[in-house]
């Protein structure tokens, strides 16, 4: 199993082999904490619970601090990964660490994080719709999204492409590739865009 919690750093640019410039984006990939195994037996189901990032002390309930005390960890961000059908190093323990070299240069990835919220927008800025003309009868009412309905049923259908917030929501990338791995300071790097801000989380998995 290929899983990382990371935070987006930043994008840059590299120069690839065909002289073509790449886009990048840098990702803070720090130890990843091993926090709770779960199997079929005891939880219903096989899956691998992630810590990422030191909390404060103020901020880690009594219960999250005797949940965490065999992984002698207190983390920040908690993840779980399912594992069902992938084979498990049979050392591997509550307390070990996930480090950047869990991938390799080349690895096709995806990418799940939170896109950028935008507020409440347009239809024009939020389904790319066309404005009105602004001559010959427009009266000024170029950016409203003309006819919601119909007579019948006279209802607005679900899903209705209309005004409203506009990003925001979990969202992922696929296939982008790993270009590089630093495990001493923690950096992985994967080609092209990820959502979201700086500083978001980043969930990094492998493609099977």
């Amino acid at each position: 199993m290929k899983a990382l919690i990371t935070r987006k750093l930043g994008m840059t640019s590299a120069i690839s082999e065909d002289g073509t410039a790449q886009p990048i984006t840098l990702l803070s990939a720090s130890p990843c904490v091993i926090t709770q195994i779960k199997t079929q037996d005891t939880d219903g189901y096989e899956a691998i619970q992630v810590g990422f990032e030191e909390a404060k002390e103020a901020n880690t309930t009594k219960a999250q601090k005797g949940h965490f005390a065999k992984a002698k960890t207190s983390p920040k961000i908690v993840r779980e990964f399912r594992t069902e059908g992938v084979e498990l190093p049979e050392d591997m323990k509550i307390g070990d660490e996930l480090k950047a070299d869990l991938f390799e240069v080349g690895d096709v990835v995806s990418v799940t994080s939170t896109s950028k919220g935008k507020g409440f927008t347009s239809t024009i800025k939020r389904h790319n719709f066309h404005r009105q003309r602004k001559t010959h009868g427009g009266k000024g009412n170029t950016r409203q999204p003309g006819s919601i309905g119909s007579m019948y049923p006279q209802k607005i259908f679900k899903g209705k492409k209309m005004a409203g917030r506009s990003g925001n929501a979990k969202t992922t990338v696929k296939n982008l590739k790993v270009t590089l791995v630093d495990a001493e300071k923690g950096i992985l790097a994967v080609s092209g865009n990820v959502p979201g801000p700086n500083k978001t989380i980043v969930i990094v998995k492998g493609v099977k």
